[in-house]
């Protein structure tokens, strides 16, 4: 692949968030599907699903507070790692600007996983105040990555730029959502492209940091940029089949499982019992009522 020039960073700083996003694409993915299944099937409006959307709202913020804790930590405090340190004194310089790149990416997530934690505890606050955050952490995300790159190599900067456009196109996706509410279209769109940004993440690590041992990619030729240009529309081709067949086995296994589907009781359960109670109560008020 020719000569390589220098690059920071290192494989891992780029693997972990690939793979958290992944998580989170999937996961979306996921729920918005079974979301929308049910709103299909579900037979009466004596009951919904509130009470369970606010419980796995509360375990989605734990689990991305809990990935941005690592997420940070890794980043700090890996050998060789700032150690919490901004500027060296001593030196006179700032210390490990790119891990403090990262560290601010990880603190909005952070920020939208504790936003997501308030909404489902705190039932006053909006639902759409954890999308309004969603869409914060994407535009430092996608700002902290536009400033990413400058005096390194031109393939470099350039795979940091398609994550840079995958992050604004999901950014422009998400302000859409706080305006168009509960659209499964717009919704899988999002996935998709939390799909594309995690796999991109990978890719970029593949091309700067390569793992098999075998000649580094060169950063100077323009033909490595021609096919990632195209690898970068495979990466997403693949984020769409894969959302796709998460759509396809969700409907599919609902249907075929119908009415007793585990999909079904996961998602109805805290309600049939919310309801139960409900209804014993109603029906001791009543009796109450009516007697002499």
């Amino acid at each position: 692949m020719g000569n390589a020039g220098k690059v920071m960073g290192d494989f891992k700083g780029h693997a972990f968030p690939g793979f958290i996003l992944i998580i989170l694409g999937i996961w979306w993915t996921t729920k918005c599907v079974l979301k929308y299944a049910f709103k299909k099937q579900k037979p009466t409006s004596h009951f919904d699903s509130k009470a369970l959307f606010y419980r796995t709202e509360m375990l989605e913020g734990i689990v991305v507070v809990g990935a941005s804790l690592i997420g940070i930590l890794a980043g700090q405090f890996v050998p060789g790692g700032p150690h919490l340190i901004l500027y060296d004194y001593k030196k006179d310089q700032w210390v490990r600007l790119l891990d403090w790149h990262h560290f601010t990416m990880y603190l909005f997530f952070g920020l939208l996983g504790v936003t997501n934690i308030l909404c489902s505890t705190i039932r006053s606050l909006p639902a759409s105040f954890s999308k309004l955050m969603l869409l914060n952490a994407l535009f430092v995300e996608a700002f902290v990555f536009y400033n990413h790159t400058h005096g390194r190599e031109m393939l470099d900067i350039f795979v940091h730029k398609l994550l840079f456009l995958v992050i604004c196109l999901t950014g422009l996706v998400a302000f859409t959502e706080l305006f168009i509410q509960a659209n499964i279209t717009v919704e899988l769109l999002r996935t998709s492209l939390f799909l594309l940004q995690g796999s991109w993440f990978w890719q970029i690590g593949f091309v700067l940091y390569p793992l098999n041992g075998g000649p580094p990619w060169d950063l100077a030729d323009h033909n490595n940029i021609m096919f990632l240009t195209m690898c970068f529309c495979w990466h997403y081709a693949t984020a769409i089949v894969i959302t796709g067949a998460i759509y396809a086995f969700v409907t599919c296994y609902g249907e075929f499982q119908r009415p007793c589907s585990p999909w079904i009781l996961l998602f109805y359960l805290g309600d049939l019992v919310d309801y139960k109670v409900h209804s014993e109560i109603c029906l001791q008020k009543a009796e109450t009522d009516f007697l002499p």
